[in-house]
């Protein structure tokens, strides 16, 4: 039951796990040596005769992992043509994986925007990238602990006494976890783990560290039920998926970023609407290769819906972060060993002008 590629191992380096002390000399790197430069840093903004649509030509968009239902939303804004009608000739998706840093493609010009997770991109600015976090897809963190419905563990008191397979690449927020939960580690056996979820079907483990949209979408297509607890519930909230781009870009390329997000809000609108839209093109279009089973690109389609939509959302728009959440995260970062301030970390800016210029983009139907 092995899940290819799966992207808990990249993710996890770049920040808790010791590469993301190598964050910068990467950064550094990426500014002399990308066989696929173009034009994200080369903005012609022209509007047409009475003020027609801008003309911002290529767009080069750094994605953090393979090209899997994960970019739901971003697959549907090219589909579907928003980007094009934004004022883009071209989209380049460009996928990520385990050698690609995404932070540092944004930080080399290289691309103009990425997705990336909050404890990279701040591990990134605090070794000298000149990035900063706009927006988050998710709004909690999609780390949980899995279990089988026949031996449930629903809350973190309920793995006392239990076996956890812990990937050794995923300890640092394991640990990070733990002490945010306040739960005895003592009373836990964790046990080292990959990560085919093998041995918890097996019932050599009780519980796996997973993500919610991941393994237990793959163990539920091969027809075995679970139960999961996400550790945002349970004293480890943080957003996730969040959108980095270059400081000076909020001065310098303003409009052209607020043309990407609008265009992202119409996507992931439509990927709401329809979850089952982008798990279609994922397996005929855009990560055709991968040979990814487009039902279980539907599970998880529907389970990130969930990450993403939360009544703060419906009421504020997409992306969006409330003061609470933005606070929470950067206390999560602390416990984690991350310090920076949230005015280092995040500006919102782009997507409240968004919003007081378009307000129809808030509603979700």
């Amino acid at each position: 039951m092995t899940n290819p590629m799966d992207r808990r191992s990249f993710l996890r380096r770049g920040a808790f796990g010791v590469a993301g002390v190598t964050m910068l000399p990467a950064v550094l790197a990426a500014c002399g040596s990308d066989s696929n430069s173009s034009s994200a840093g080369a903005e012609t903004t022209t509007s047409g005769a009475g003020g027609g649509t801008p003309d911002y030509g290529a767009l080069d968009y750094q994605l953090s992992w393979i090209k899997n239902c994960e970019f739901a939303g971003e697959y549907l804004a090219d589909t579907n043509g928003y980007y094009k009608a934004a004022g883009f000739s071209s989209v380049n998706l460009m996928a990520g994986g385990p050698n690609v840093q995404q932070d540092a493609v944004v930080a080399s010009g290289k691309a103009i925007i990425c997705i990336s997770a909050p404890d990279i991109a701040a591990s990134a600015i605090n070794q000298g990238a000149p990035n900063i976090i706009i927006g988050a897809q998710y709004q909690k963190n999609p780390f949980c602990v899995m279990s089988l419905a026949s031996n449930p563990i629903a809350k973190p008191e309920d793995m006392y006494g239990k076996k956890i397979g812990v990937q050794s690449v995923n300890e640092p927020v394991w640990n990070a976890f733990i002490k945010a939960s306040g739960i005895d580690a003592s009373k836990i056996t964790k046990v080292p783990a990959q990560f085919d979820p093998q041995p918890l079907v097996n019932k050599e483990v009780d519980g796996w560290f997973s993500f919610i949209t991941n393994e237990p979408n793959l163990l539920k297509s091969k027809g075995i039920d679970t139960v999961s607890f996400l550790l945002n519930d349970f004293g480890y909230p943080m957003v996730s998926e969040v959108y980095v781009v270059q400081t000076k870009s909020l001065k310098d390329d303003r409009e052209k970023i607020k043309a990407i997000l609008v265009a992202d809000i119409k996507g992931w609108q439509d990927s709401y609407k329809d979850p089952a839209a982008a798990p279609k093109l994922v397996v005929t279009k855009y990560g055709k290769d991968l040979g990814l089973d487009e039902a279980e690109q539907v599970l998880e389609s529907k389970a990130q819906n969930e990450l993403i939509i939360t009544d703060e959302i419906k009421a504020n728009g997409l992306f969006t972060m409330t003061d609470k959440l933005i606070d929470e995260t950067i206390s999560t970062l602390g416990i984690a060993g991350i310090t920076i301030t949230k005015e280092k970390l995040f500006d919102l800016s782009l997507l409240a002008e968004i919003y007081q210029e378009n307000p129809d983009l808030k509603v979700l139907s």
